[in-house]
């Protein structure tokens, strides 16, 4: 069964009811499902939301699935989702989009390229930014407008007035605490409903590593959902990083073990990726104690 076919009949019914793109443009940017809740209405609340026109954004932990939550949203509206990888490099440019030289016939022309932005809002499409605490604060106001209930901006390069279409929406992800990020101000945060992203743990934990990895030993799955408790208890106590916990390394690891020992996996895919040979070693300890 599959997750639309789990979720309440009324939020069914908004799925189906959403004014989606009309036009089969850019309909490879649709997603595919894959994250698996710990609790339901952290999907229906953000299905509810979303249909309601508001802006969504994934609060949570380095590697606890967001971007995977996301995807399963444009995949259950069965919306086309453009994306934004957000940095101190973010600029009007990459939001918005860029001039360059084209050619009609023999004839030198000017021609706007669209960004992402741009794209989504006139094709009535989803937006995903992601990290987008890590983009200076001077840029994402930029876009404050598309964010809110005006749904306008005047793009700066065309001064064109681009009102978005029936079936724009946005979805954001932010790393609290994370190196590199800034807090978002006041008037951003309040543009967003939030909903907070855990890591998976227990039987979901061991539900999405059956369906999302190559490993099907159900003896060394226990292991692994074993050793994402124990990584996840570390990372709390302040003994590891974030990175040390990530479910999509713990998916790589497992896949790797479905060819390799799981201690040699772990190292590659977990251990290795650590800075401090603290936090390195205790990671081999906890992995020795499971998979001697």
């Amino acid at each position: 069964m599959s997750i639309k076919e789990q979720l309440p009949e009324t939020i069914q019914t908004l799925l189906k009811d959403y004014h989606q793109t009309k036009s089969d443009a850019y309909h490879e940017l649709i997603r595919e499902e894959g994250y698996v809740p710990p609790k339901e209405n952290m999907l229906t609340d953000a299905i509810i939301a979303l249909s309601m026109g508001k802006n969504i954004l994934l609060k949570g932990p380095t590697g606890s699935g967001k971007t995977r939550f996301a995807d399963t949203l444009s995949h259950l509206f069965n919306q086309p989702m453009f994306s934004i990888n957000a940095s101190v490099d973010l600029d009007a440019e990459s939001l918005l989009g860029f001039k360059t030289l084209a050619y009609e016939g023999d004839k030198q022309v000017i021609e706007f390229v669209p960004g992402p932005v741009t794209n989504a809002m006139k094709h009535g499409t989803f937006l995903y930014i992601d990290e987008v605490n890590m983009a200076r604060p001077e840029t994402l106001p930029l876009i404050n407008g598309v964010l809110d209930y005006r749904r306008t901006i005047t793009n700066p390069f065309t001064q064109e007035i681009i009102t978005a279409e029936n079936g724009f929406g946005v979805i954001a992800a932010i790393n609290e605490g994370y190196v590199g990020t800034v807090p978002l101000n006041e008037a951003l945060k309040n543009r967003f409903i939030v909903i907070d992203i855990p890591y998976l743990q227990g039987e979901d934990l061991k539900q999405l590593i059956k369906s999302e990895s190559r490993l099907n030993d159900d003896r060394l799955i226990n292991h692994f959902v074993t050793l994402s408790s124990d990584l996840i208890k570390a990372v709390s106590q302040g003994q590891l990083a974030e990175d040390a916990a990530s479910i999509r390394a713990l998916l790589d690891a497992c896949d790797l073990s479905s060819h390799i020992a799981p201690r040699r996996a772990i190292q590659r895919a977990i251990t290795d990726k650590l800075e401090e040979s603290r936090e390195r070693q205790l990671v081999e300890n906890i992995a020795q104690t499971l998979f001697s």
